[in-house]
């Protein structure tokens, strides 16, 4: 009964700001491991940013030091705001929680457009 949904995704011209939001519902333990993922058009779905239950961060080279993944008291949501937009990072962004070997659970996906 894990449900995955994210919100806040939109449109964004060059050089702006988004935040996305996911929250996970059913689960009554820390998560151990939260990340947002992306697929560009045409492309394999790639990390952006992850964060285990110890606040260990992981980025991407091309998220680093434009985007900030966060988790909130409770741990069962998390955030990824992304600054200094580019194009390039138009994609379907989609919130992983992983809950253990085998347990991955997704959320459906969140539209972000950069563009002029």
């Amino acid at each position: 009964q894990v449900q995955v949904v994210e919100s806040g995704g939109g449109s964004a011209q060059p050089g702006g700001s988004l935040r996305l939001s996911c929250a996970v519902s059913g689960v009554t333990f820390n998560i151990p491991y939260m990340a947002w993922y992306r697929q560009p058009p045409g492309k394999a779905r790639e990390l952006v940013a992850g964060m285990n239950q110890a606040g260990n961060t992981n980025y991407a080279a091309s998220a680093k030091g434009r985007f900030t993944i966060s988790r909130d008291h409770a741990k069962n949501t998390v955030d990824l705001q992304m600054n200094m937009l580019r194009p390039e990072d138009t994609a379907i962004y989609y919130c992983d929680a992983y809950l253990g070997y085998r347990e991955d659970h997704w959320g459906k996906g969140i539209l972000v457009t950069v563009s002029s």
